[in-house]
């Protein structure tokens, strides 16, 4: 006996012409267990996850109910606007074109309700986990319905609050959240990670980690995963040490506008590793034996190091994607074209720490000032 999925539509958008965008939830049902929410594509130009999850719903169908304990729901081109963004043939989709917001900086961050969670945590403070996350989740609810209501309560609501309010309804109620993007140029695979959940990150089987210890909870991620943290941080402070069994997840899969093959891999793999490691899954084929002995580097987000152009040109001998770099080393050269009566110059750009690099901009003709 093997599963079908339950298969959801939400209209999103109607647009002008009276065609309409909408969503495509795929829910399956197994025994009574936990949740876990699975998307891709909330950036326009990061379509790699929608690959990954035509696979993995296709894996997900030869499995027995009884081997799924729980229910797994799956969301591809989460983001319908941005994927259909276009800029010639480059897809321009990671800011919404209307207001100029980046669509993965949008999301309610229950946790700005800090006097209410320093309440439920004093009132809770001798309650049992079970029924802590239980009460917990239905304020986090409550309070992001009355958030729906006000807003529609006005004259309509702008897009982006519809779509916000849309796509995290559907993972409010999850333990596990992977949300599935690639880089927006040329990347390397690696995840996001939040604290507590280091021993699980192996079970992705990536070899990098950035760690997120202080979320901001306007990502989708961030949002998800915030209140919980912050509420374990509540208790901690009130003497007592919880953990709740939730976790959020950002896997970075390769570059964008592309689906490379190794990154698909890696992708369905490490999903299909943590689900069986996480007791989700019942499979002969994982956890993989690997996963035991695999080391993540972390890597703080803070100890990320942008480079932007200090003048405007050409890219050239830029160091590879991977590469390790020293302090001091050159990463890369900008072939200035002067138009002032002298001759062309070539300035040298020196690693001002040492590290590895793991995203590279697409565009190699910069303007002063954008991202290399």
């Amino acid at each position: 006996m093997t599963m079908q999925p339950t298969i959801e539509t939400f209209n999103l958008r109607r647009l002008s012409s009276g065609d309409n965008l909408a969503l495509q939830l795929y829910k399956f049902q197994g025994k009574p267990g936990q949740k876990t929410y699975i998307q891709a594509n909330l950036h326009g130009a990061e379509l790699i996850g929608n690959v990954v999850i035509g696979q993995l719903l296709a894996w997900l169908s030869d499995i027995n109910p009884e081997d799924l304990w729980g229910e797994i729901w799956l969301v591809p081109a989460c983001n319908p606007v941005g994927m259909n963004q276009r800029s010639h043939f480059f897809n321009s989709g990671r800011y919404n074109s209307y207001d100029g917001q980046d669509w993965n900086r949008i999301f309610w961050d229950y946790s700005t309700e800090i006097d209410e969670m320093y309440e439920f945590a004093q009132e809770n403070l001798e309650s049992d986990v079970k029924t802590i996350y239980k009460a917990y989740l239905a304020q986090i609810k409550r309070k992001f319905q009355a958030q729906v209501d006000r807003r529609h309560q006005s004259c309509y609501i702008p897009y982006p609050v519809k779509y916000q309010q849309t796509l995290q309804s559907l993972c409010l109620d999850a333990n596990h959240v992977i949300d599935i993007h690639s880089s927006s140029n040329q990347g390397i695979d690696y995840l996001f990670t939040f604290p507590g959940q280091e021993e699980a990150t192996k079970n992705f089987l990536l070899d990098v980690g950035i760690q997120v210890e202080e979320p901001s909870g306007y990502t989708f991620d961030e949002a998800f995963i915030k209140p919980w943290l912050v509420l374990q941080e509540t208790f901690r402070e009130l003497g007592r040490e919880i953990k709740f069994d939730v976790a959020s997840w950002t896997l970075e899969l390769g570059s964008g506008m592309r689906a490379e093959p190794q990154s698909v891999e890696k992708g369905v793999r490490g999903i299909k590793n943590y689900l069986v490691s996480q007791g989700i899954i019942n499979s002969p084929d994982f956890p993989l034996k690997e996963t035991v002995n695999h080391t993540v580097a972390f890597v703080q987000k803070e100890q990320i190091q942008k480079y932007y152009a200090p003048t405007g040109g050409i890219i050239q001998n830029c160091v590879d994607l991977k590469a390790v770099v020293q302090k001091g080393d050159v990463i890369y050269q900008i072939l200035e074209l002067n138009k002032q009566g002298d001759p062309l110059e070539v300035v040298s750009i020196t690693a001002q720490q040492s590290g590895f690099i793991f995203d590279i901009g697409i565009n190699q003709g910069v303007n002063e000032g954008e991202y290399v």
